[in-house]
């Protein structure tokens, strides 16, 4: 049985003293022992949530990497910064780094294997746009999205490794893919991940969905057989966060 696991990607949102008072107000709604619980924060934020939620079931999570170790690359952040202070988890390849930020799948998979070899946690986004999915493109380019992030990862890295399913048109709109459609492309994901390793890896990898999930939606989206947590936007700012964590109580 693969474990749960939510992550709160805050975005460009909260202040580090904001950052601390949100941690505060979240560490007693996000308790439950059956799920992993990752708040993906802002770089100037990552300090001071790391101490603030020290003695929870939190553990701090960043937006972004970039997949050199140091050098003349402006105002980006590493690796080991990133684990010299404690963080265990990274979001790679997010649709709006993407679209604003030029990231490509090939940057995407520089950055998994850098993650990988100093120890985080790569969660791996992908997702189609509204017009892909109505040309019925969406599992050719999401098995794409997939297979070129994961070049030159291992089967033992692979099992480790977090996939954000997150349909683009359903991020920040309201709208959420349905149960069905979300559990169709997870199943497809990890059909994928079959084919590329084997049974086993596929079994192991948790494969997240993305996109307005919110307290309502969670229970049905997280019984699914291919869905194993979420990757949450602006819910994972409120109270809320803490009805989606603990979707099973």
């Amino acid at each position: 049985m693969r474990r749960k696991i939510v992550a709160g990607n805050w975005k460009m949102n909260k202040t580090p003293s904001e950052a601390v008072e949100l941690v505060n107000m979240l560490k007693p709604l996000v308790a439950n022992d059956d799920v992993d619980v990752v708040f993906c924060v802002p770089a100037i934020d990552i300090i001071p949530a790391i101490e603030a939620a020290k003695g929870s079931n939190i553990s701090i999570g960043a937006e972004n990497m970039y997949y050199e170790e140091s050098g003349a690359y402006t105002g980006e952040i590493s690796p080991a910064m990133l684990t010299d202070v404690g963080v265990k988890y990274v979001v790679i390849g997010h649709s709006e780094r993407r679209e604003y930020f030029a990231e490509t799948d090939q940057t995407v998979n520089k950055k998994v294997l850098k993650a990988l070899e100093h120890g985080i946690t790569p969660i791996m986004c992908c997702g189609e746009t509204l017009e892909q999915r109505e040309q019925s493109v969406t599992v050719d380019f999401i098995r794409q999205q997939v297979k070129i992030g994961l070049l030159g990862v291992t089967a033992d890295q692979a099992k480790t490794i977090v996939i954000a399913y997150e349909p683009i048109w359903a991020i920040g709109t309201g709208k959420t893919a349905t149960t069905e459609q979300a559990q169709e492309v997870c199943g497809k994901i990890r059909e994928c991940i079959a084919e590329i390793y084997d049974q086993a890896t596929a079994d192991a990898i948790r494969i997240q969905y993305g996109g307005s999930v919110n307290a309502k939606t969670a229970p049905d989206l997280f019984a699914q057989p291919d869905i194993d947590g979420g990757l949450v936007g602006g819910a994972s700012l409120k109270a809320d966060f803490g009805a989606i964590v603990n979707y099973n109580k």
